[in-house]
């Protein structure tokens, strides 16, 4: 595999291509607010080359992922449109309660129950339950994944399948880290649990993502996670575009083709350009 290349920005690139497929929590915004220059540099592309899309873990259907961007100060007019895997989710739900009341059994925090809201469904405990569906911790700045092990092992008990909302392990809020859907369902199927997973890295949500894009012949994808957007573009066949600090800042240094290169490897991923943070 070549050594990838480090780029001072999304311009040397660009115009090989004709759409953008790009990450948002890591690139876009920090989840508390907006990165001006990503801003500046996905409202370039879109009017030079081509469409942009979001696409995101983001366990919420796509209003609600614009809502919250816009709440981080990120100009609506920079994208065209978002595909979540909070959407794939709700889709999914839809479909599962369509012939009969859904007993479900949730995870996640109040805030994100419009997933389920105007649904056939009814939230239960984990004994009444037909599907576990889970958006991440309740409280993710406390606390842990093996707050959850009691949890899971009665899930477990029971056969019950996850529906994890929200593939990602980890997310950046400001300067923390913190836990995400991914990780409790990692943890689950640890344990011989079963997990549907809805978005990136799974192949599904490129599909959505490039039909919303107009099925490019020449997309881009950027994003910070290797196992999550590289690995997932990768398995797309997607041009990648790497933004080192990200999710995977400490692991960046030093920042040199040879050592990128080397954490592909660990990770199974492959990015031909890196960059720093998403700028024109």
């Amino acid at each position: 595999m070549p050594l990838p290349r480090l780029i001072s920005g999304l311009s040397e690139i660009a115009s090989g291509h004709d759409a953008l497929i790009c990450d948002v929590w890591g690139v876009v915004h920090d989840g508390t607010r907006h990165h001006p220059a990503a801003a500046e540099a996905l409202y370039r592309f879109k009017e030079k080359h081509g469409p942009v899309v979001l696409l995101t873990n983001a366990p919420r259907v796509p209003a609600e992922v614009a809502a919250q961007c816009a709440s981080y100060g990120l100009p609506p007019d920079c994208y065209d449109a978002i595909v979540s895997s909070g959407g794939a989710t709700r889709d999914e739900l839809t479909r599962r309660s369509a012939t009969g009341t859904l007993c479900l059994y949730y995870i996640g925090p109040d805030r994100d129950l419009p997933m389920i809201e105007g649904l056939n469904i009814r939230r239960t405990g984990i004994a009444e339950a037909d599907v576990a569906l889970c958006i991440g911790l309740v409280d993710d700045m406390t606390e842990t994944i093996a707050d959850y092990a009691g949890v899971l092992a009665a899930m477990k008990a029971r056969g019950l399948v996850m529906l994890c909302a929200n593939p990602d392990l980890v997310v950046h809020r400001g300067p923390r880290l913190v836990y995400c859907a991914g990780s409790l369902a990692q943890a689950y199927e640890t344990q011989g649990g079963e997990v549907v997973y809805y978005g990136k890295p799974h192949l599904p949500i490129y599909a959505a993502a490039l039909a919303a894009a107009g099925n490019p012949k020449a997309p881009l994808a950027v994003g910070d996670g290797l196992v999550t957007d590289i690995r997932g573009a990768n398995a797309a066949n997607l041009d990648v575009l790497f933004i080192a600090d990200g999710v995977h800042g400490e692991d960046v240094t030093p920042y040199t083709p040879e050592h990128l290169a080397a954490l592909f490897a660990r990770y199974g991923a492959h990015a031909a350009t890196v960059t720093r943070a998403l700028k024109w």
